[in-house]
């Protein structure tokens, strides 16, 4: 459920909640030489599925966002969920973030052509990134999504849970 103080999501209208998530199919690395793949939100179907925007690697915002979600892996583990991070740099731009923070826990996957981020409808006016956050459910669902005006703030741990949880 979106939090009321928040306001509805930006874009109900085209992307339905209750209704199928957009698929994703993009590279990505969870840091390990085999984690270099392609990552499909198809392949987590029987899990929840934590989709997470975020406009750069090594940007302040960003870094606290995904340090803070990485701290916390193991609360979306404990309910079987997935975190799967996506930007518009590349593979290799995302291998050394990880690097420089220790690794995340999660892939980071390379939207360089805005697939996913237009068929998730977070591109802002001037085509950026709109830090955005959606949960899609074992069955493949969209249940849940909250995309910013400003990317100045990010979605909490303990909020991401609760939603999870109440699935």
């Amino acid at each position: 459920m979106p939090d009321p103080a928040e306001g509805p999501s930006a874009a109900v209208d085209v992307l339905a909640i209750g209704g199928p998530a957009p698929a994703i199919h993009l590279a990505g690395t969870d840091g390990t030489e085999a984690g270099h793949r392609h990552y499909h939100l198809a392949d987590y179907v029987g899990s929840p599925v934590v989709v997470a925007f975020y406009p750069a690697d090594h940007s302040p915002v960003c870094t606290v966002q995904l340090t803070t979600y990485a701290a916390d892996i193991s609360r979306f583990a404990a309910l079987g969920a997935q975190v799967l991070a996506i930007s518009p740099q590349s593979v290799e731009d995302h291998d050394a973030f990880a690097d420089a923070h220790g690794g995340f826990g999660f892939p980071l996957l390379a939207d360089l052509d805005h697939v996913a981020a237009e068929a998730y409808d977070v591109l802002g006016p001037l085509g950026f990134y709109r830090r955005s956050v959606f949960v899609v459910d074992a069955n493949g669902i969209l249940r849940w999504a909250h995309r910013s005006a400003a990317g100045f703030t990010f979605r909490s741990v303990d909020q991401l849970v609760g939603v999870i949880a109440a699935l």
